[in-house]
């Protein structure tokens, strides 16, 4: 008689999916007061999905938080308030409007709503005793995204040092903190674009469409194709053309970039993916250009 035994190998997916899980209920457990940062881009509603599966079939036991710039695409939000319905959690929205008249922030006029992000969410977690917050970042994104610890420890000022990070051997969590301390946490930190483009795919997951190929009036700058809008004018020399794009990431519609693209399905997205030799961030977020450490500067002041 033939033997036959159970295959309990795990795929790539099921293996990023169940570290996830795992991250989310450890640090859910840990931390008195935790919160999940949430944009509506492709990143966080994965997180939201792997959340909503951590708990089932409780609800999230913790809000989520959205820095709401301003400038963000009409179909983020749209999709943003469907996740939050959906789910029933809690949304705590930090305006850097509203931080503008409150004095929490200077508006120069010079410095772009990302910039001006950072010490709206630090005013944000410290008003509402937040002592750990879930982001999306990924290592594949960016090089001082790479540098960064599943738990990243941020001290009193909210700051990251990249030089006084804790080890995580065998996937062993340090998230002791002192008062006035809290901890970033990233537990998709070992996918890639592809990884999230295939589980979206694989679950079924609803998206803002800008991430699908769309019609959209758009002009070039600095290598990049912005949308064309009342909030970006057109400089001397730029023409807005009309075609066909979608968005690989989301944020500041005046400084996000879109690119040419024909791909109208999941299927058709993985394959652009797989097929691409730049991260969405190199490719289409304006501002990560300013400088070659441009994202691990404002890491070290608090950004995302």
């Amino acid at each position: 008689m033939t033997a036959t035994h159970a295959d309990y190998r795990l795929s790539q997916l099921d293996q990023l999916e169940a570290e996830s899980i795992h991250i989310f209920r450890e640090a859910a457990a840990e931390f008195e007061k935790p919160v999940l940062m949430f944009s509506g881009g492709k990143d966080s509603i994965v997180m939201l999905r792997l959340a909503e599966k951590a708990f089932f079939p409780a609800k999230i036991p913790f809000p989520v938080l959205q820095i709401d710039n301003g400038l963000d695409f009409p179909e983020v939000a749209e999709t943003r308030d469907r996740w939050v319905s959906r789910l029933g959690v809690r949304l705590v929205i930090a305006s850097i409007d509203d931080a503008i008249a409150r004095g929490i922030v200077v508006d120069d006029g010079k410095t772009s709503r990302n910039r001006l992000q950072t010490p709206t969410l630090l005013n944000a977690i410290e008003e509402n005793g937040f002592t750990a917050a879930f982001g999306g970042g990924r290592r594949d994104e960016e090089k001082a995204r790479a540098k960064e610890r599943v738990y990243s420890h941020r001290d009193e000022f909210g700051q990251w040092d990249p030089k006084m990070q804790r080890p995580e051997l065998w996937s062993l969590y340090n998230g002791r903190l002192h008062e006035g301390e809290h901890m970033r946490i990233f537990p998709i930190s070992n996918w890639t674009e592809l990884d999230i483009w295939d589980y979206i795919g694989r679950e079924g997951i609803e998206i803002p469409q800008v991430y699908f190929a769309h019609q959209r009036r758009v002009f070039e700058r600095d290598g990049m194709l912005l949308t064309e809008t009342p909030l970006n004018p057109l400089r001397e020399g730029e023409v807005a053309t009309e075609r066909t794009v979608r968005y690989r990431t989301c944020g500041d519609m005046t400084l996000t970039g879109c690119v040419e693209s024909t791909a109208s399905t999941i299927p058709e997205i993985i394959e652009e993916v797989a097929a691409a030799r730049v991260t969405e961030r190199g490719a289409t977020r304006g501002d990560d250009r300013f400088s070659e450490a441009a994202m691990e500067d404002r890491k070290k002041e608090g950004y995302f």
